[in-house]
């Protein structure tokens, strides 16, 4: 019986495995990314797995080890210490040095896409922004500049649900919260930022691929967070102008212009 059970447990890392492996075929894996920095952000995703994959099959095994060989019933009386010092400085530092692998692997990344430095500088910048999204319960508001190029003035644009960009495009935009915090999340565009009431927090991306992708709010933002949900479409530079141009028309509109 202690043979079955050391083998029952280390089914354990087994499936483990197993569904890691096969998790692509099942549709359980990442979306495809199509962003220009979703590969340096799986980068660091697989590192840490390979990490926490090493040591969580490390642990099962001597685990199941452990069971069969001291759960055969002995005559003798137990041995109690009170720790082994040099074992605990091993998994301590352990640990230490790969956080330590971790935060310089990181730099890289967390620089471009975070640090203000990084952002890019060109149509769209954190001087010139395409837009502001702004988040609340339960609602996302693309807010475009108008004729002006200024966010915040009398002929902004406002589209609701939708945050509509140009394809193969940096793209910087301004994240604000209206009321609690919320996230900004694109899983294809490995991108995630929180909203924080109060702060108006730079963005930004370049989407390869043209299409419709679901932005979620990945932060329990109160009883209706379940619903909120929007959308990043990805366009053509002409289709974006025309969406700028007929969202123009739209927002002004007094509802009595002639229909051609």
């Amino acid at each position: 019986m202690r043979l079955l059970y050391a083998l029952l447990l280390l089914l354990v890392p087994v499936l483990g495995v197993y569904t890691f492996v096969t998790a692509d075929q099942h549709g359980w894996w990442f979306p495809d990314n199509v962003s220009t920095y979703g590969p340096s952000i799986d980068r660091l995703f697989y590192l840490i797995q390979a990490m926490v994959a090493i040591t969580f099959i490390g642990t099962e095994v001597l685990l199941a080890w452990f069971m069969y060989k001291y759960s055969k019933r002995r005559d003798d009386r137990g041995v109690f210490s009170h720790g082994n010092h040099k074992l605990e400085m091993v998994w301590t530092a352990i640990p230490a040095v790969l956080l330590l692998v971790i935060a310089f692997a990181q730099m890289g990344t967390w620089a471009e896409i975070k640090f203000q430095k990084g952002f890019p500088d060109g149509e769209f910048s954190m001087d010139r922004p395409i837009a502001e999204v702004v988040a609340s319960q339960f609602d996302w508001r693309a807010i475009y500049p108008g004729e002006d190029g200024v966010i915040g003035t009398m002929d902004d644009l406002e589209n609701p649900f939708e945050f509509v960009v140009p394809v193969d495009e940096d793209v910087v935009f301004n994240l604000r919260s209206r009321d609690v915090i919320h996230a900004f999340f694109v899983p294809q565009f490995r991108l995630k930022q929180d909203a924080l009431p109060g702060h108006t927090i730079p963005v930004w991306f370049n989407a390869t691929e043209e299409g419709v992708y679901d932005l979620i709010c990945a932060e329990l933002c109160g009883w209706g967070h379940y619903k909120m949900a929007g959308r990043v479409r990805v366009v053509s530079r002409p289709e974006y102008d025309q969406f700028l141009a007929d969202l123009d028309q739209e927002w002004f509109s007094n509802g009595m212009e002639e229909v051609q």
